[in-house]
């Protein structure tokens, strides 16, 4: 029709993640608005291909093309984008708005969209877990929350945040509760290490790229939803109980990095997790500043507990340690709980894994120059899980041990022995979690049984 209005044109910054979600909530089903295309960040391997037309949409047959973030000053000329969204999380403020900067020179609105417009409504109650940094400790917290729930008589959905590194349509809506269901779908280390931990403690992982009908699906079999939050990322569910962790061994990182410092700005319930590693006053010191931010917020203390499979396998022995990848590459750790627990044992030597490193491994350890003598469990691809097990086969060292929630033998069939180290959350003190979470269960009619002990 003569005089229509052209369709705004918007490029969506992210990383395999909030960005599809963002579009599938915001943009999908408008004939206003073109999305021309996503860029791509953190994840390897996700640029160059398309979000699919299943999941798109009937305006976009032909899918949305994912291409390099380098490219987004180009992309923005040759598609007359209108608005930047930004739209992945665990970095810092400056890196945000240097991405604003590129967009703005590109003649383009920049644009962040918020809770209130991202956040799906449930109706069964919603517990969600977040943090200020990858690597703070939501894991273990989620799978506590999850177990302490379930000790009340309750049957949990537990909604991962989104990890598609695969077939997108194939990856829409998936639910795991065996480790033949992450085998099924070919689930790489990185999502085996959010999905195997709950499926061993028997329970069951939604996750995929439509959260609507993801949420759907979890709703029609359980009882509570729990938000198990990637990165620093706000939930895509709209919670009733909001927890955020932040790191008493970073205290310096509350209000540094995109989105964290909102969602703490957002909490219900603040966790100073690993307390017990810490110094009195470095966490007397963070209860004042989460207060004078986040005042409406309870603060609670918490131990991050860690145990060795078999310790006497590591005594003695040259030993390789493998830590989850997330919290020390884009997470911005030297090394994680695997370090710091043979760091306590009377081994012969830790081995520093940058002198045999193979293939993408070499490009990790270029990438992210921060790592120290751990090698950061990649397995993006058949290729990194090639370079990785290389890696660890040609490092010289007696034993691996493994401080990453998945079964690395297993997965890589490493030739040496692996030695597993399990890290758990402990309540620490008074207000304690544990009651928190019951009175809240309490409060919403759920649950019959007694909790467990903090």
């Amino acid at each position: 029709m003569a005089g229509a209005k052209e369709p705004e044109r918007i490029l969506i910054m992210g990383a395999a993640g909030r960005d599809f979600h963002n579009f599938n909530m915001l943009y999908r089903d408008r004939p206003d608005v073109r999305v021309v295309a996503f860029t791509a960040a953190q994840i390897p391997g996700i640029a160059g291909r398309r979000y699919p037309p299943s999941l798109a949409g009937a305006h976009y047959p032909d899918g949305v093309p994912i291409e390099d973030e380098a490219d987004l000053a180009a992309i923005c000329e040759r598609e007359g984008v209108g608005t930047v969204l930004f739209a992945y999380s665990d970095v810092t403020h400056d890196t945000v708005m240097h991405a604003g900067s590129r967009a703005l020179a590109a003649g383009a609105d920049f644009a962040i969209a918020g809770p209130d417009k991202t956040m799906l409504r449930s109706g069964k109650p919603v517990i969600a877990v977040s943090a200020v940094r990858t690597g703070c400790g939501k894991s273990q917290t989620s799978r506590w929350i999850a177990g302490r729930l379930a000790d009340r008589g309750m049957t949990v959905g537990v909604l991962r945040h989104p990890m598609p590194y695969g077939d997108l349509a194939r990856q829409a809506v998936q639910r795991f509760a065996t480790e033949a269901d992450m085998d099924a779908a070919d689930c790489t280390i990185e999502e085996r290490e959010e999905y195997a931990p709950h499926v061993a403690a028997g329970g069951v992982v939604f996750a995929g790229v439509d959260y609507q009908a993801i949420l759907a699906r979890a709703e029609a079999e359980a009882d509570v939803i729990l938000w198990d939050g990637g990165n620093n990322d706000f939930p895509f569910i709209r919670p009733d109980l909001h927890i955020v962790l932040v790191d008493a061994l970073r205290p310096d990182q509350l209000t540094t990095h995109h989105p964290g410092e909102a969602v703490l700005r957002m909490a219900d319930v603040v966790v100073v997790a690993k307390a017990n590693a810490a110094d009195p006053e470095t966490v007397s010191g963070l209860h004042a500043t989460v207060g004078a931010i986040r005042p409406e917020a309870t603060i609670v203390d918490a131990a991050s507990t860690v145990a060795f499979d078999n310790p006497d396998a590591v005594a003695g022995r040259r030993v390789l340690i493998v830590e989850d990848g997330p919290t020390i590459t884009h997470g911005g750790m030297a090394h994680g709980a695997g370090y710091a627990a043979v760091s306590t044992l009377d081994v012969a030597a830790i081995v520093d894994p940058r002198a045999s490193a193979a293939g993408s491994i070499v490009e990790v350890y270029r990438r992210y120059p921060h790592i120290g003598p751990v090698l950061p469990a990649m397995g993006y691809s058949d290729e990194q899980r090639e370079a990785l097990t290389r890696t660890i086969e040609s490092s010289g060292a007696d034993v691996v041990v493994a401080a990453t929630p998945v079964d690395l033998a297993r997965i890589l069939g490493l030739s040496m022995p692996v030695v597993r180290v399990r890290y758990d959350y402990a309540d620490r003190g008074d207000p304690r979690l544990g009651d928190i979470v019951d009175q809240w269960a309490r409060a919403r009619g759920v649950g019959s049984g007694p909790a467990t002990a903090g």
